[in-house]
């Protein structure tokens, strides 16, 4: 039980951290500023935080900006308005033959280092968004766009790691 609550709180703290995609996707050389997949800035708040990071970490709100030249921001309050620490790094998506799914692999630097992969879907101005981390290695199972939201670990979590995000100007 120990092992899966560790995971449990691994997979939500990353759920947060957010996103990652592939060069080949994520650039927009035609130089017309149009945001591809993820790119943009993003908030989510009360109902629409995962349950996962509601219930363990007290997560109230999030706002992640994603950066055209592939790097990412995370900031993150809990419910008595005290800031986390800031999530940067990296990350890469590609659009996946399924339906509007992206996948996304993030590679984080701060606060601590670690690599979390996962799924996103965008329908107009919400994202769907779930991710765990892959590496340190916690036995996490990332979802894939074939098993859809809730398919981390094979589905062991349902809905509870998934996330909605509003993009914000």
């Amino acid at each position: 039980m120990k092992k899966y609550k560790n995971f449990v709180l691994l997979a939500l703290f990353t759920a947060s951290a957010l996103v990652g995609c592939q060069k080949q996707d994520d650039n927009n050389d035609d130089n017309t500023n149009q945001l591809v997949g993820i790119q943009g800035k993003w908030q989510s708040s009360k109902s629409n935080v995962a349950p996962l990071l509601v219930t363990l970490f007290q997560i109230d709100s999030i706002y992640a900006e994603f950066n055209t030249n592939n790097t990412y921001e995370v900031r993150q309050w809990n419910r008595d308005g005290v800031q986390l620490p800031t999530l940067t790094g990296t990350y890469t998506q590609t659009k996946s033959n399924v339906g509007n799914i992206w996948t996304i692999r993030v590679e984080q630097t701060a606060p601590s280092a670690l690599i979390s992969e996962g799924i996103f879907e965008i329908t107009g101005n919400t994202m769907k968004y779930e991710i765990v981390q892959t590496q340190p290695d916690i036995q996490a199972v990332p979802p894939t766009p074939q098993g859809g939201f809730g398919s981390t670990n094979g589905g062991a979590l349902g809905q509870a790691n998934v996330q909605t995000y509003v993009r914000v100007p």
